[in-house]
Formats: structure tokens, sequence, C-alpha cells
């Protein structure tokens, strides 16, 4: 195949070659408008498009190396690790961490789509350090640093409301229902000050539980960005008229994304996290979208120990298809780096430098 930069003609072809939002040109343009260097490739046969994608370069600091980020892209084959060795060697790369959108199979019964156009969910990797099926290519190998989960909640919105309602488990419909008869109300909008509202109850939220989340201009440029493309809607839930709970979702091709929210910790037993969920996948719906992918989960048996579980738990609460995507993987130009880098990853105190430099 030939590997060529895609031009900002080729915006709609491109666009219908992706598989999730994090691939899509307007996310691209979002990354870029934070100052970040991103490339956006086509591979072509017989002067025909066949896959595309775009990757985020992230300068290594005291070095003159940098890290490259493929995120939810194509599957890590023959023809992939073919451009990303080019990629890499022309762009200075110590390595390229890829995370593919490709399915490796569906934990729970239930039709779903592939999440990739060119590969099955009956593609199993076998090895825990390098696959050996025919579809990956042994110049990948297995990265100790993940920074998508592997697993994800995936509810299909072709079902009707009652078929919805009836597939999520009795307390999740129980606590919509004490929302609902809470007066609880749910608000779709795409105004500033709705942004604003997220904003706060998000960082309310990160401070409160003790996670790193984005930063403001993270968040300021995605809305902007994503709103302008008809992109991003913010879900806001109010009791008593004070907003509580606020997500930002995101809508792609077919499909619907929670990849944010926030929340207030008064009155929690009005249950607006729930309510939100609900009336997400309601105006999924009403925009004629078929899936609702919840942005990450735990694998089958989650231990309750988990910090995630809580997170885990009300995502399975919405009956939607556990799945497990194939994985993260890095292809490594430059060994020494690489293994320093994997290093200061593991120190606690500084695991934060890698998301950081990744952006994630």
């Amino acid at each position: 195949m030939d590997l060529r930069p895609i031009t900002p003609k080729q915006k709609t072809a491109y666009n219908k070659l992706v598989t999730h939002v994090i691939q899509s040109w307007e996310w691209g343009e979002f990354r870029k408008s934070l100052g970040i260097p991103l490339l956006r490739y086509g591979l072509y046969q017989n002067s025909k498009l066949i896959k595309a994608f775009q990757l985020t370069l992230h300068k290594i600091p005291f070095t003159n190396k940098c890290v490259g980020y493929l995120p939810k892209g194509p599957a890590p084959d023959k023809e992939l690790a073919e451009a990303l060795k080019k990629i890499g060697r022309e762009n200075n790369c110590a390595f390229i961490k890829v995370e593919p959108n490709v399915i490796l199979r569906k934990l729970a019964e239930g039709s779903l789509a592939n999440a990739s156009t060119s590969e099955t969910s009956s593609e199993i990797l076998r090895s825990p350090q390098r696959p050996q099926n025919d579809s990956t290519d042994s110049s990948f190998i297995r990265s100790p640093k993940p920074l998508f989960t592997k697993y994800n909640f995936i509810v299909d919105l072709t079902k009707s409301e009652e078929e919805l309602l009836k597939n999520m488990h009795p307390k999740t419909r129980y606590n919509i229902r004490v929302a609902q008869k809470h007066g609880v109300k749910v608000k779709s909008r795409t105004d500033d000050e709705a942004f604003k509202i997220y904003l706060k109850l998000y960082f309310e939220t990160t401070k409160r539980q003790g996670y790193h989340g984005h930063n403001k201009n993270y968040h300021q440029k995605a809305w902007e960005t994503l709103k302008e493309a008809g992109m991003a809607h913010i879900l806001i839930a109010y009791f008593e008229n004070e907003p509580l709970t606020a997500w930002m979702i995101l809508n792609s091709k077919d499909t619907l994304y929670y990849p944010y929210g926030g929340s207030s910790k008064t009155h929690p037993e009005v249950m607006t996290n729930n309510l939100v969920a609900w009336e997400a996948i309601r105006l999924g719906k009403k925009l004629g979208l078929k899936k609702f992918d919840m942005w990450g989960a735990l694998g089958p048996d989650a231990n309750q120990k988990d910090p995630w579980y809580g997170f885990h738990k009300f995502k399975q609460g919405y009956g939607g298809k556990l799945i497990e995507n194939i994985g993260t993987y890095d292809m490594v130009f430059d060994w020494p780096i690489y293994l320093i880098f994997t290093f200061i990853d593991r120190l606690t105190p500084l695991k934060v430098f890698l998301l950081k430099l990744l952006g994630k």
C-alpha cells in the first residue's frame, strides 16, 4: 500500500473511513487547537484510499525524541506497521503507542457490529506478548501502559425505549423513577453558559474523587471545536432549579459517546446521575444514532475494591454489552528511551507525567 498525507480536501473521504470520534477530522482539529502536532495519513491501494488515521506527536523532555500516539485507529496489521515505521523514522519517534478500535470479543450475549470495518471479533490474539494472528504484525509489542481501558459497555440504541428499560438492572430502573418522582429535569443545551455549569461540576468531581482530569483549556477547546461541528451537547440535570449533574456527550457517525461528566455531592438521594444517563440514551435515539459508547469499563468479574468499580457498576446498570478490545501496543524505535519512559511511569508520583505528556 502507498502511504500519503491526507489533505483538507479529503476531509469527507477521511471521515467515512475512521471508526471512532477520536479519529474524526473534527477531533483532530481540536487537538491541533491545543498546539499539539497532528499528522493525518491515508493508505492507498491502486490509487484508492483504503485506510485513514491521525496521530499526535508529544516531545519527550530532555531529549530530541517524541512519542507518537494513535488512539482508536485501524488494526495493527502489516500495512499499518510499515506506515508507522516510516512515520516514526521521519518524526524521530522513540516509540508510537497504538490503541486500535478493534473488538477482540463480546463478553455478553447480544448483537453488536464490529468497531473496525476491516476486522472481525473472531480475530483473537493468542500471545500475551506478541500477537500471532494473521492480521497483527509482530513489529508491535504489548504495551505495559494502556491509556484507554481494554473493556467498554456499548448500548444498542436501535432498541425501543421499552426494550432498553427492560434490559437495565432493576436498581437502575428504580433510580431513574426516583429522579423523575423528585421532579428532576434534564436539559440538553449547546450554549456556553451550559458549558460553564458543566466545567464547574466536572472540576468539583475531580477534586472530590481525587483523580487526574484535563485542564480548563482542554475542555474549552474540545467544546468550541466539536460544538461548532454539531458533535457536542451538554446534558444538565436540575433539582429545584439547581444544576447537580452535567455531562458533555459527543456524537460521531452512528455513535453517541460519554467521555466526560461531573456532579455535585448535594442531594444524592434524587439520583440525578441515573436520569442524565437515561436522557443521554433518549437523545441518542432522537438523533438517529445506533450505539451508545460509554467510554470504558472494567473487565468481567470486576474487583469491587478497584477505585473505578463505582463507575463500572453505574455503566453496567444500563444493560449495554461488555466488549473487549484487542488492547494497547507499542512500536519501539529507541529502546533505551522507551525503557526509561516506562520505568518513570511505574513510579506512582510521576504517573501523571505520562498522562499529561500524551494529553490523555
